[in-house]
């Protein structure tokens, strides 16, 4: 090998110093976690040295103390009723929202006469649907579901229809000419080329489904993470309800991250721009 080439690959090589024996995926997992201890620590010193309430703001090891009597008490009892609340409510208005937007997506007949009701009904606010809900379905199981359903319904709906209708003409054009039929083409086109958008929709969707969770379980309700947080305000407990949002957030963040994992495995095919890093 020539000076010049050895020169010129020099550069390419990563020095020793450099090299980290740490798996990038949890590099940006302890990066990730960088923010939450930061805010916790800082609470805590605001909160001994005094400058904030401790009844109006619980420092972060009496909250940690409340989880943990809390888990050794009814707290799986509230989480098993919350989780099986949402998946249940995800499911329907997910699985409804997959079949309108497929309709609406594939046919502009079907636009015309739903586009504009469902445009309406996802602007009322969740609050709104309650009093019709209890009116209409009581104070049981399901009006709540029926609500964290609807949450659930809207982000699916809007993202897929929006992700088949950003599908490349010319991808249809060209299953038309090899004489795909209607099933073919949806199946072999059009759902590979919307799947980011239907993957966005279902994580959207969860999402909101947890907020709706709230909404369903301040009403009428006699255990789940949402009857918690209401438990916490009429006692005048601020670590029980700040360890009910807590722990409404690691759930949220462990559905999401299920979804994530889905999407990754699903859509391994593409060759996307995933960001720069920090050496980039």
């Amino acid at each position: 090998m020539s000076s010049q080439s050895k020169t010129l690959s020099a550069p390419l090589a990563v020095p020793r110093s450099r090299r980290s024996f740490i798996n990038p995926a949890w590099q940006r997992r302890l990066k990730g976690l960088a923010l939450p201890l930061a805010i916790v620590i800082v609470l805590e010193i605001i909160v001994r040295v005094g400058w904030l309430p401790s009844y109006q703001m619980p420092a972060p090891s009496e909250i940690a103390v409340t989880l943990t009597d809390l888990a050794e008490g009814t707290l799986w009892k509230h989480i098993a009723a919350s989780l099986l609340r949402v998946l249940l409510g995800f499911a329907i208005g997910a699985g409804l929202a997959l079949v309108f937007a497929a309709w609406v997506g594939l046919s502009r007949e079907a636009e015309a006469y739903l586009e504009p009701t469902f445009a309406a009904l996802r602007a009322i606010p969740s609050l709104a649907w309650v009093p019709l809900l209890l009116l209409w379905l009581g104070i049981d199981e399901t009006s709540k579901i029926v609500l964290i359903a609807i949450g659930a319904f809207f982000p699916v709906y809007v993202n897929v229809v929006a992700a088949i209708r950003n599908i490349d003409r010319k991808l249809v054009e060209v299953g038309r000419i090899y004489g795909f039929s209607r099933l073919q083409l949806v199946r072999r086109i059009l759902l590979p080329a919307a799947l980011p958008g239907l993957f966005t929709g279902l994580r959207s969707g969860m999402s909101l489904a947890w907020m709706f969770l709230v909404a369903a379980e301040l009403i009428a309700a006699t255990k789940g993470l949402g009857y918690l947080l209401s438990d916490g305000r009429e006692t005048s407990r601020p670590d029980i309800v700040l360890a009910a949002i807590i722990v409404l957030a690691l759930l949220g963040k462990l559905s999401d991250g299920l979804l994530a994992i889905v999407e990754r495995r699903s859509l391994a095919w593409r060759d996307t721009f995933t960001g720069q890093g920090s050496q980039d």
